[in-house]
């Protein structure tokens, strides 16, 4: 996939170059997905952070503050891993490489296929590992193993290309046998939603897939940056509510419906009274409470 790397198109998010972002250029071996010991978190994470209070032409991350992640501080227990699933060319390495912000660098075919970060999603900071392996190489072990080294993980489609949606909903079964026990946060990410005229994958297809395998759905492009950001911090509050106390995503929620509208809050109460007395509405409800990144 061709990224834009000219022109200031509608809707699209710049991100500034990142001098001083960590990432690694060597395919990734056995050994780097193994869990980390606390004693080398803090030579794992330098990376610079970003605030969605900044400017708008600034990136994710400001060029000039750097932070580390310390061994020994409560940030360890937020360095998160996030695998990227998905058939070839549906746009992994783009979002991937927007995320870790090289993908307008001269040597971003060069960038290596693991990108970590530190980003401020309501007000905390997280560090995130983002893992495009899954076709590193043909090994089953790689694959298999992916399956099961994922803190989080994000599937990803074409909405141009009806096999990858199949595929991807492929791939959820996969991921609910391999862990089935465990509550992991998923997003099912419809890619190249600007493509309009070549869809074959609706925006109701996606929905309903997300409802059926009881997943998070967004549309994105990399092309245009659009809703890049917004998964990414998905992710991250979709991991927080799974494994953070119910006192801390209690306060969270608080901070956000003080800056929800008075009209949004009617209509959730409205939708929740109907849902209960309808099936189908239900069904409805939850199709569209599956683009809320930030609840369960």
């Amino acid at each position: 996939m061709t990224l834009n790397r000219g022109d200031k198109r509608r809707g699209s998010t710049p991100f500034a170059a990142q001098q001083h972002l960590h990432r690694r250029s060597m395919p990734v071996d056995e050994r780097d997905l193994r869990p980390l010991p606390p004693d080398e978190l803090s030579g794992l994470v330098r990376c610079t952070s970003y605030s969605p209070g900044g400017a708008h032409r600034q990136s994710w991350a400001s060029d000039s503050s750097d932070s580390v992640t310390s061994s020994g501080s409560d940030s360890d227990s937020s360095l998160y891993k996030v695998i990227l699933l998905g058939e070839h060319g549906v746009g992994k390495t783009s979002l991937a490489r927007i995320f870790g912000g090289v993908e307008d660098c001269a040597d971003a075919e060069e960038a290596g296929n693991t990108y970590d970060r530190s980003i401020i999603v309501d007000g905390e900071e997280a560090s995130l590992v983002v893992f495009d392996i899954w076709e590193q190489d043909d090994s089953q072990w790689l694959q298999n193993h992916c399956m099961k080294m994922g803190d989080a993980y994000i599937i990803v489609y074409s909405v141009t290309d009806k096999v990858s949606f199949e595929k991807a909903s492929e791939l959820r079964i996969q991921l609910r046998r391999a862990r089935q026990t465990e509550d992991i946060p998923i997003i099912l990410v419809g890619n190249k939603s600007d493509l309009v005229r070549s869809r074959e994958v609706s925006v109701d297809e996606g929905r309903a897939c997300a409802v059926v395998f009881d997943c998070k759905f967004i549309e994105t492009s990399a092309a245009l940056h659009h809703n890049v950001k917004d998964l990414f911090e998905g992710i991250v509050r979709q991991i927080r509510l799974r494994k953070d106390s119910k006192e801390d995503n209690a306060r969270r929620m608080a901070n956000t419906k003080r800056r929800e509208s008075i009209s949004k809050k009617a209509k959730r109460f409205l939708g929740r009274i109907v849902a209960k007395n309808n099936k189908k509405m239900a069904f409805k409800a939850k199709s569209k409470s599956c683009h809320d990144l930030s609840v369960l």
